[in-house]
């Protein structure tokens, strides 16, 4: 048994086209069975299908209503959500910066149900070009690829939530894979990512690691424009009200776990999950932080192959972050499509390929798993797979295993 997890033969072309494919019906059945059991836009259980895009749904209301501000205010966004759907399972906080109020203003043109369809099928087109991107040369043809993309667990975590991982791992992985060839676009897709910094931290690294220059101007330049873009369309309010929404963010939502340290899969959560106090949380974090963010320079300063930096990326991306939840995971999708690229070319490390279905699954584990057990299997993986990676690209080429073929 121990000789198959090493070499991975126990991962047969077989198998890939029948476990995902299993898996794939039943995240599916569930996704159907939570439309066809609602009850206007209410799941079974009487929340808002899509849950978490509700609030985002509501803050556009709140824009158009003139009070963009709005959202940063618990209590009267607190009313708004009880308002637009009456007596919510529970209340949702607007932590974005003003630069996501444009995208909530957006959707709320629409009706709810549309916009959450629009939303999600938008930016789920977006991710699925990122991983046929980084999974280029994979063996398998583009639609299989793209339907193991679909069944990846973290997608219908996504989808149950409403959320904007999609297009978060759009930007994260389309910027990076683009930085060689196409640097101020890439700079410009870096830099939208302002909308979500907690999980940028990582991209500053990379692109001085790499001597992206170009890229690195840009993206300073999309920011810039994009925070003049918010003052000019919705007055210097909404900055202040975020300013002063950090504290409650913080305290909260991170330190007291508003969402549930289960649901949180970074190192910070781990530690309060096991029953760490907020101090050790915050030490343990700065230093997986640290020690992510100096491997990643190094890796995106040598000649390895952009496949595994682009990995290393993502990974380090949700590891070096204390606010990582499930849905973010869905980062990974593309980073498991580089990796299986790369290493079906050039040969995969010992334990690679059962690292790999490991990382491919542990969305869909990690919670209910933390929820029985207190075990942070997530971000303990994670760890794993950033070194992993972390190895894969500092091992000289002839070093390398060649890969062996597919079992059948």
């Amino acid at each position: 048994m121990i000789g198959a997890l090493r070499s991975g033969s126990w991962l047969t072309r077989e198998r890939l086209r029948v476990y995902p494919l299993l898996l794939g019906l039943g995240l599916g059945a569930t996704l159907l069975g939570m439309i066809v059991t609602r009850i206007g836009v209410f799941d079974h259980w009487g929340r808002p299908l899509g849950s978490d895009f509700s609030q985002i749904w509501v803050a556009g209301g709140e824009i158009w209503a003139g009070h963009p501000a709005q959202p940063y205010d618990n209590v009267a966004h607190a009313a708004a959500q009880a308002a637009a759907f009456g007596a919510p399972d529970s209340f949702y906080s607007w932590p974005y910066p003003p630069y996501f109020l444009a995208i909530a203003a957006l959707v709320a043109m629409l009706p709810y149900l549309a916009a959450l369809a629009a939303w999600q099928g938008a930016t789920l087109v977006l991710y699925l070009g990122a991983v046929l991107r980084t999974g280029r040369g994979l063996w398998i043809e583009r639609g299989t690829l793209i339907g193991v993309a679909l069944v990846f667990p973290a997608v219908t975590v996504n989808l149950i939530h409403g959320h904007n991982g999609f297009l978060t791992t759009a930007l994260l992985a389309g910027g990076a894979m683009l930085l060689p060839t196409r640097p101020l676009l890439a700079g410009v897709l870096l830099g939208l990512l302002a909308y979500k910094p907690q999980l940028a931290l990582a991209v500053p690294v990379v692109l001085i690691a790499g001597g992206f220059w170009r890229s690195m101007v840009m993206a300073t330049g999309t920011v810039i424009l994009a925070t003049v873009a918010t003052v000019a369309a919705f007055g210097i309010g909404p900055w202040q009200a975020f300013v002063a929404s950090m504290a409650f963010t913080r305290h909260v939502v991170l330190e007291q776990g508003g969402p549930g340290f289960a649901k949180m899969q970074s190192p910070f959560a781990a530690v309060r999950l096991l029953g760490g106090g907020i101090p050790l949380a915050y030490v343990f974090q700065g230093i997986v932080t640290v020690a992510v963010l100096v491997a990643l320079a190094i890796v995106w300063k040598s000649h390895a192959d952009l496949r595994l930096k682009v990995a290393s990326l993502l990974v380090a991306s949700l590891l070096t972050t204390p606010y990582c939840l499930d849905y973010d995971m869905v980062m990974l999708g593309p980073a498991l499509a580089g990796l299986a690229s790369f290493g079906l070319e050039d040969g995969f490390r010992p334990y690679g390929k059962t690292l790999l279905a490991a990382a491919w699954i542990v969305p869909l584990l990690a919670r209910p798993v933390a929820i029985a057990t207190a075990l942070p299997g997530g971000a303990l993986l994670m760890i794993i797979l950033f070194w992993h990676v972390f190895l894969w690209a500092r091992a000289p080429t002839s070093e390398r295993p060649r890969a062996p073929q597919m079992s059948p």
